[in-house]
């Protein structure tokens, strides 16, 4: 089953930067994206809003009434908030912008190559979904889903029964499979919930497959706050690459009991 379009909804007053913008949107692979609403300004998008879901809002900042960022508050308090792209040919509301949680912020006009690069942000961050594989996974049962990933401009679906840990870096999060590390915009908190019980909470910064944990020891985990004088805390396993994950003290008896559980 190919990954869905992103679903699209326009908000600006001007009917020609709409009239744009559909079209740089339909001009976008990857990910592949539809304008699936407009809207002239904030009441009417909250509107099309209360009847319809969309993934995305590309928003202006100026508008009558309420403003741009006055809407995308308004958002962040919907029970799925979609994801927000700003669009304005004003720079000094950037800071604000990402007050905000705005994904990307576009200065008008909008070059083709920036509001692609903002689509595949808006894909990444929402690729933590997990998005339903197609009937060959049937059988495989809690295993079927994906994670969709942006790499060196490319989209790729990776599967979850794939996915060995997660591991926040900076304001990144690193995902490693048996042969690849692929980099996502988006919250570890986020991942586990979406995740659920196949993966394991090891440390404020690590989510970890419980089918991949091979071994709980005491080591040596270098860049990790240290349990003791002698610089060692407990770390896990992950197979079948062999690094070391540190585990926080409040965690261990949980890693514990999956091993056992795993009969490792």
């Amino acid at each position: 089953m190919a990954t869905p379009p992103l679903r699209v909804l326009l908000v600006d007053d001007e009917p020609l930067a709409r009239l744009r913008l559909r079209g740089l949107v339909a001009d976008c692979t990857e990910p592949v994206a539809s304008v699936v609403g407009e809207a002239g300004n904030a009441g009417q998008a909250l509107g099309w809003l209360a009847e319809n879901r969309c993934d995305l809002v590309l928003l202006d900042v100026q508008m009558p009434g309420r403003d741009g960022t006055q809407l995308a508050a308004e958002l962040r308090r919907l029970p799925q908030p979609p994801a927000v792209v700003f669009v304005t040919a004003h720079a000094e509301h950037a800071l604000r912008a990402f007050d905000l949680d705005a994904v990307d912020y576009l200065t008008k006009p909008v070059r083709r190559e920036r509001l692609h690069a903002a689509l595949q942000r808006v894909a990444q961050r929402l690729g933590a979904r997990v998005v339903p594989m197609a009937d060959a996974a049937a059988g495989e049962g809690e295993d079927a889903g994906v994670i969709v990933v942006t790499d060196r401009n490319r989209v790729v679906r990776v599967p979850i029964a794939e996915v060995l840990y997660l591991k926040a870096e900076m304001k990144y999060v690193t995902l490693r499979t048996a042969t690849h590390t692929y980099v996502l915009d988006e919250a570890l908190s986020d991942l586990e919930v979406r995740l659920g019980e196949r993966f394991l909470r090891v440390h404020r910064n690590a989510l970890v497959a419980r089918s991949a944990v091979r071994a709980l020891e005491r080591r040596v985990v270098a860049g990790e706050g240290d349990d003791d004088a002698s610089g060692e805390t407990w770390a896990v396993c992950m197979a079948p690459v062999d690094e070391w994950l540190a585990v926080s003290r409040r965690q261990v008896a949980a890693v514990r009991e999956a091993l056992v559980a795993a009969g490792r």
